[in-house]
């Protein structure tokens, strides 16, 4: 960095998890060339958008926040501004068009570029755009600042082999690739060393891992994702394994089984469900129907009776009549969902739905989507309410916090992921990564309420790097795709021991 000045950045997040996960290797990527983190409520001098492009408003929710930045820019020589993502690989060129104050343009495929392309934007005083078409590296390869000290992200694969109709994630992301099972859990253990608790595993589609291998020593393994979750079981020290997001068509029996018979496998699972009607699923390329769904569900019920399943629900995909709306409601009386994430179908341009005839008013999406959430909220409560009176295991999260000064209630998740609020009455020792059980009290659509006292506090050491302001930073792991590792030498992969298929 020029001068030795040390530079401060920030990094605004939008869209999915694996949004999220990019954006820790982002920040991983600054610090290694010697920027800071800036400060809450500080001007970075590096600003950076971690863009999706899913959602109908995400193009004017961005250029939003370019245009409030141009003047805080033109008043700060030397400030910078990057926009990568899912958004800067559709759009490339479209970004300087629209906002020529930005400094540098990267996508999905080449975060590892990004600090290069920043002291070039810089020395040239010229705005630099680079988009691959194909994935340079894998982002394990590059260091990451975590943004939790207690819950972490570990991606299993990148990209998606589906080609749904509403969606255009696999333009953006790519075909999809899977790493070696013994970087993931090499990944997963260097977290669990930092004290981390609780992790994600993370994919487009987290059951179909095992199939598209970048390694070509690496045999094909439809079993792998199962063996994969029975191997984080004898990692010491990793209390909660969840993952997100699998695919109904390629959903086995085999990861029931792993998440039934490993401990630390959360009783939780989403299932993206997107239509109850099968005339729909089909006009989505959806390659399951309503009957397939139900089944899965009533053998992961039958598995673990307390698991709780949510899900992805899009009202008024194009074509979509009443009666194929009443198929969805139907799905969702019967499925019980403890949440469901809805949404109103947006059309997206580049993927096939956008074009297709029929598409439905948008009042009448409207309208639909506010029967469907009303739906939703009934049996949220219901099933909430269920739980009162049970005893609960909460590892305290710091995204709340205290609900007021009144009931003094902190914030934890349940294994199961529901969200409770609990009474912390005058223990002033819990803090944000540490473990309390209580009795839940009380019921709302979207949490549970906790007042009956706390039962028990384990003191860990997530909570204490928490309280300390340390947050975990994992070097890079594993190999490339057929590129050299950037940053430091690989990790070696991790044994397993989870038998055959490559997880050793």
């Amino acid at each position: 960095m020029s001068g030795g000045q040390v530079k401060s950045y920030s990094v605004r997040t939008f869209g999915c998890q694996m949004n999220v996960h990019d954006s820790e290797r982002i920040s991983g990527l600054l610090e290694d060339a010697g920027y800071v983190a800036a400060t809450d409520g500080a001007d970075a001098d590096l600003v950076v958008f971690n863009t999706c492009a899913i959602r109908e408003n995400a193009d004017n929710k961005l250029y939003g926040n370019l245009s409030h930045l141009a003047p805080v820019k033109s008043a700060r020589p030397g400030m910078q501004i990057a926009v990568g993502g899912c958004l800067a690989q559709k759009d490339k060129d479209v970004v300087l068009r629209k906002a020529p104050w930005v400094d540098v343009v990267f996508g999905t495929h080449n975060i590892g570029s990004l600090p290069a392309l920043l002291d070039r934007a810089r020395h040239n005083e010229q705005a630099q755009v680079e988009i691959l078409d194909s994935l340079e590296t894998f982002p394990s390869t590059l260091p990451a600042r975590r943004d939790s000290a207690y819950s972490g992200w570990v991606s299993v694969s990148v990209g998606c082999n589906n080609t749904c109709t509403f969606c255009i994630v696999p333009s953006l992301r790519g075909k999809e690739v899977d790493r070696r099972p013994g970087d993931v859990l090499a990944e997963v253990r260097a977290l669990v060393d930092q004290g981390v608790l609780e992790v994600t595993l993370l994919g487009q589609n987290v059951n179909a891992y095992g199939m598209s291998f970048a390694d070509p020593d690496t045999p094909r393994n439809r079993g792998a994702f199962a063996e994969l979750l029975r191997a984080c079981g004898d990692i010491e020290g990793l209390e909660r394994v969840r993952f997100t997001s699998p695919h109904p068509a390629e959903f086995t029996d085999d990861v029931i089984e792993a998440m039934a018979q490993t401990p630390n496998i959360c009783p939780q699972l989403h299932m993206p469900l997107q239509s109850g009607s099968d005339r729909v699923l089909k006009a989505m390329r959806r390659s399951y129907r309503k009957k397939k769904f139900l089944g899965i569900l009533d053998r992961v019920r039958e598995a673990m009776p307390h698991a709780a399943i949510t899900t992805d629900i899009i009202v008024g995909f194009p074509g979509e009549t009443e009666e194929d709306f009443l198929e969805t409601l139907d799905v969702v009386e019967k499925a019980r969902f403890s949440s469901a994430f809805t949404f109103q179908y947006s059309a997206r341009p580049g993927t096939p739905a956008a074009t297709m005839d029929d598409q439905v008013p948008p009042e009448v999406v409207t309208e639909r989507y506010q029967r469907l959430i009303a739906l939703q909220e009934r049996i949220c409560l219901d099933e909430n309410t269920r739980l009162i009176g049970s005893d609960v295991e909460l590892l305290v999260v710091a995204d709340e916090g205290r609900k007021n000064s009144a009931t003094g209630r902190m914030t934890g998740r349940a294994r199961d992921g529901r969200l409770v609020h609990f009474a912390a009455g005058d223990r002033t020792d819990i803090r944000p990564g540490d473990v309390v059980t209580s009795t839940i009290t009380g019921a709302a659509p979207h949490h549970l309420v906790a007042d009956a006292g706390v039962a028990s506090v384990r003191r860990t050491r997530a909570g204490d790097a928490h309280e300390a302001g340390t947050l975990p930073t994992t070097a890079p792991v594993g190999v490339g795709l057929g590129m050299p590792t950037i940053g430091a030498a690989p990790i070696e992969p991790a044994t397993s021991g989870c038998g055959t298929g490559g997880c050793s």
